[in-house]
């Protein structure tokens, strides 16, 4: 594989099975997969609904990588980009996918007239931190997370 063959793309209904599958390794990666309660149909239902979007980063027709991300407002900047979750599968690490991954989204944001973009990080994930500081994200620790789980 080399980053020429890598093409970054709008996910399809057809990649739910491959973006499902991401999202159980990020799980398994953050030591959390007991905490993924839904399963593939519920994706596809919520893709189709237009509950979120994704890029994927694709080899041929493997799905390498994957950004699922939503629009959502913010009161003080306006139409802001939540991006819920970024994963390139383990094997690929390392290789500059998720960096065309990266650019892909943020192309996208300011093209489409997002005046922000939000995501989260766990304060141990040291790579994922590197990589954002390195394309110059600022990483808030005075804002803490909450949440009510239904």
């Amino acid at each position: 594989m080399s980053l020429d063959s890598i093409n970054i793309r709008t996910a399809s209904i057809d990649d739910i099975p491959s973006i499902f599958s991401l999202v159980k390794e990020l799980a398994v990666y953050e030591k959390a997969e007991h905490e993924v309660y839904v399963d593939e149909d519920y994706y596809r239902q919520a893709f189709n609904d237009g509950i979120f979007d994704a890029l994927v980063a694709t080899d041929k027709d493997d799905v390498l990588g994957i950004c699922i991300y939503y629009t959502t407002f913010s009161t003080w900047k306006g139409k802001m980009l939540y991006l819920e979750d970024f994963v390139v599968r383990e094997a690929y690490r390392k290789k500059g996918i998720g960096q065309l991954l990266y650019d892909k989204l943020v192309a996208f944001a300011k093209t489409d007239g997002f005046r922000l973009m939000k995501w989260q990080v766990l304060d141990w994930n040291e790579p994922a931190i590197k990589f954002y500081e390195k394309n110059e994200a600022t990483i808030e620790k005075e804002w803490w997370n909450c949440k009510v789980i239904f």
